[in-house]
C-alpha cells in the first residue's frame, strides 16, 4: 500500500473516531472462534468476482444502502413477512441488485460450513469484509477492518424515506444527506461511483479509455475512504 492511501486511511480512521458508537470493534474480534473468517470471506468473494464483476458494484451499493439507514448491522438482508415489509423491499432499495445479496450468502455458507465458526460470525461483519474484499478485487486498495457489529433484528421499510436519496435529488440535498453521515461532497461523489461500476457494459467501455486504470485507482483510494467511516460508525 503507497503512503498516499494509507494517510487517506488513518485520516478517515481519525474522523470517524468521535463519532464511534458504544460498540467495541476489534480486528481479532473472532481469533478465538473463527480464527480464519478473513480468508474464508475472502475466498467465496473471489469465487463470486469470478462468475461476475457485478459482484464489485452491486456488493458495496448494498453496504452503502445497509449502513445508511439503521447503521451497518445488515438488516438490508432481512426478509419482508406478512406481517412487515423490509428494508430490502422499500422502493429506494428495489435497484439492489441479487448478486450483491448472492455474495454475503455465499460468504456465510462458506463460514458456517466450518463447524467451529457456524453461527458465531455476524452478517453484518460479513458484509464489512466482503465489501473490502470486492474492492481489493477490483483493483482498488486492500485495508484493515474492525469487527465486532451485531446483526439488526429490526428491518422496516418505513425506516429507509429520508435515509437515500431518491433520484431527484439536488446537489445540496446529496451533500447534506452524506454530511448527516459525516461524510463529504468528495466522499459523495465516489460513493455515487459505484452504480457505474455495476455495470459490466461501463466496464467495458471504461477500459477501452486509456486513462481508466488511473482513474479508476484514484476514485478507489477517495472511495476506500467513505468506507473505513463507514465501517467505523457501524453499531
Amino acid at each position: 500500500m503507497s503512503p498516499a492511501v494509507a494517510a487517506l486511511l488513518v485520516v478517515a480512521v481519525l474522523a470517524a473516531s468521535a463519532n464511534m458508537c458504544a460498540a467495541q470493534l476489534r480486528r481479532d474480534h473472532y481469533a478465538g472462534v473463527c480464527p480464519d473468517v478473513e480468508a474464508i470471506v475472502r475466498g467465496a468473494v473471489a469465487k463470486k468476482f469470478q462468475q461476475t464483476f457485478i459482484t464489485v458494484g452491486a456488493t458495496v451499493h448494498l453496504f452503502f444502502h445497509d449502513c445508511f439507514v439503521e447503521g451497518c448491522d445488515a438488516s438490508v438482508l432481512i426478509a419482508s413477512t406478512a406481517n412487515n415489509t423490509a428494508e430490502k423491499d422499500s422502493t429506494a432499495n428495489l435497484s439492489l441488485a441479487g448478486d450483491g445479496f448472492d455474495t454475503v450468502i455465499k460468504a456465510k455458507a462458506a463460514v458456517d460450513a466450518v463447524p467451529r465458526c457456524r453461527n458465531r460470525v455476524s452478517c453484518a461483519d460479513i458484509l464489512v469484509m466482503a465489501t473490502r474484499d470486492a474492492i481489493a478485487l477490483a483493483g482498488g486498495p486492500s485495508y484493515a477492518v474492525e469487527l465486532g457489529r451485531l446483526d439488526g433484528l429490526s428491518s422496516t421499510a418505513s425506516s429507509v424515506p429520508g435515509k437515500l436519496a431518491p433520484p431527484t435529488s439536488s446537489l445540496d440535498q446529496l451533500t447534506a444527506l452524506f454530511a448527516t453521515n459525516g461524510l463529504s461532497q468528495t466522499d459523495m461523489i465516489a460513493l455515487s461511483g459505484t452504480y457505474v461500476i455495476k455495470s459490466s457494459t461501463s466496464i467495458m467501455i471504461l477500459r477501452k479509455n486509456k486513462y481508466y486504470k488511473a482513474a479508476n485507482y484514484a476514485l478507489l483510494i477517495v472511495y476506500v475512504r467513505a468506507l473505513c467511516t463507514f465501517a467505523l460508525l457501524a453499531h
